[in-house]
């Protein structure tokens, strides 16, 4: 049965490369019986795919969120916006309120949006001051020897919510956009993209599917380590990340995790367990031939993007111990940086200055054919902090390659018993076992070859998208009775 889909993604496909994009990519090509709406979410407009779109993709709909000079329309009448925007505040500032109430506020907020110019409306002083004296009147300070909660809001200045406002307003945007007349809502991951979803819920009865990667909310919290926002906007971003994730999991029918790692936070955060069910990611075998040769020299191999919940400090701090047992191994480094991440590619080329490394650990940038990467080292070495079910690891797997990878996500359940894990932020645990690796050859080509045979049996392509062809008409068939468009 053909059908139409809204793939909904946010910072991924088709603007960018990575593990998500590929994932998306992989599901459109590979269900080619059925059309698909592309919703993607981006910071500002972006005209280039990185990409080339199957012919199955109907259409490609961009919601730029901070983009300047969108088309303006005439506001509303107030009190209809009023209601609707206090509710939201008190959802958010309030402790132990769940997300019905923020659910609710948001419904009324979309039917202005359907209307009436809500960004026009929400950017006014009195919405400004509306959000800081809700917030000054919620938010209390630490007290000494109380234990910090994750609950806890902190006490506002008033460019702390000034910033919260003009944020509030762009993760709002997604409330404009017209409503998909498709017959299942896929958002790809959870945040801003399950807020198009919601529209084509309350709107048609459309049902939700929603993936998870890599978990929503831990990520922001471990992102937000590394910014430069003031404790109490943290505070209220957290609140809305928080609202926003569980907002997302009561209104999602089905809920696909790429790992039962995954799974188990879902249900902690208050995903409904009957309505989960994980998926593993696949990969075609074929496009990632087994290597039967290694280099020259004791070499690691790391392929991927550039970003901190990479943790590349860690790999390089590593390869820095490494070399004192090794001085002629390598680390080569395959991957771009993505737009934001610059500064964060500059610290890690003056790590590897300061350790002394230049010339031996290289970023060598984005390659076209991936497997020639893998193929470089004799190991190929995955150092995150967080992680879903990457594609990284069951590549290198495919090809033939013996891994060391953190312990986070889906990670161990890739890899079962045929690489070495370790915990994360640990540099020493990450040398020792490369030096395992790279010492002792015929453990390298024992694990490698098992890792391979593990991908062919368990996190094929072909058993990925078998997986989906029968969610996507199960999923459809909860949809109350109504008339599909064209």
């Amino acid at each position: 049965m053909s059908m139409k889909i809204a793939l909904l993604c946010e910072g991924t496909y088709p603007h960018t490369q990575g593990g998500v994009s590929v994932w998306c990519d992989q599901l459109i090509a590979g269900l080619p019986e059925h059309q698909f709406e592309v919703y993607a979410i981006s910071g500002q407009p972006l005209h280039r795919s990185d990409h080339d779109l199957p012919v199955n993709v109907s259409q490609l709909v961009s919601v730029p969120i901070w983009a300047a000079g969108q088309p303006r329309r005439s506001a509303g009448r107030d009190h209809d916006l009023r209601d609707g925007y206090a509710q939201l505040l008190y959802s958010l500032f309030l402790p132990g309120v769940g997300p019905a109430q923020f659910l609710a506020a948001l419904r009324k907020l979309f039917e202005y949006a359907q209307r009436w110019d809500l960004s026009r409306a929400l950017d006014t002083g009195e919405r400004a001051t509306q959000l800081y004296q809700a917030w000054r009147a919620a938010a209390r300070a630490p007290q000494e020897h109380q234990p910090r909660s994750g609950d806890l809001l902190l006490p506002p200045t008033l460019a702390d919510a000034l910033r919260a406002h003009s944020w509030l307003e762009h993760f709002l945007r997604p409330l404009s956009c017209r409503p998909s007349q498709a017959q299942v809502c896929h958002a790809t991951s959870n945040g801003l993209s399950p807020l198009l979803a919601f529209g084509c819920k309350w709107t048609y009865g459309t049902p939700v599917i929603l993936t998870e990667h890599g978990i929503y909310l831990r990520e922001r919290y471990l992102e937000l380590r590394f910014s430069g926002h003031s404790p109490a906007f943290k505070s209220f971003l957290l609140r809305f990340y928080s609202q926003l994730s569980a907002a997302a999991y009561q209104m999602a029918d089905l809920i696909t995790p790429g790992s039962h790692y995954n799974e188990r936070w879902e249900r902690q955060q208050g995903a409904a367990p009957e309505r989960i069910h994980a998926v593993y990611n696949g990969v075609n075998p074929a496009a990632f031939p087994q290597a039967f040769s290694e280099p020259t020299e004791p070499t690691i191999s790391w392929v991927g993007r550039i970003d901190p919940l990479k943790d590349l400090e860690t790999l390089i701090r590593a390869f820095g111990m490494v070399r004192e047992h090794l001085p002629s191994a390598r680390l080569r480094m395959f991957g771009s940086v993505p737009h934001g991440n610059e500064g964060y590619a500059r610290s890690c080329q003056v790590l590897i200055n300061d350790l002394k490394l230049t010339g031996a650990a290289a970023f060598e940038g984005r390659i076209e054919n991936v497997v020639s990467g893998y193929h470089a080292g004799h190991m190929v070495a995955l150092t995150s902090i967080s992680e879903g079910f990457p594609y990284t690891l069951i590549e290198a797997m495919a090809a033939g390659r013996a891994t060391v990878a953190t312990d986070v996500g889906g990670v161990s359940e890739a890899i079962g018993e045929t690489g070495l894990v370790v915990p994360s932020r640990d540099p020493a645990g990450v040398a020792r076992a490369s030096l395992q690796l790279l010492g002792d050859t015929p453990l390298r080509t024992r694990l490698g070859n098992a890792a391979r045979e593990r991908v062919l049996s368990e996190f094929t392509l072909d058993s990925f998208l078998k997986v989906y062809r029968l969610i996507y008409p199960q999923v459809a068939a909860l949809a109350p009775a109504r008339r599909w468009s064209a």
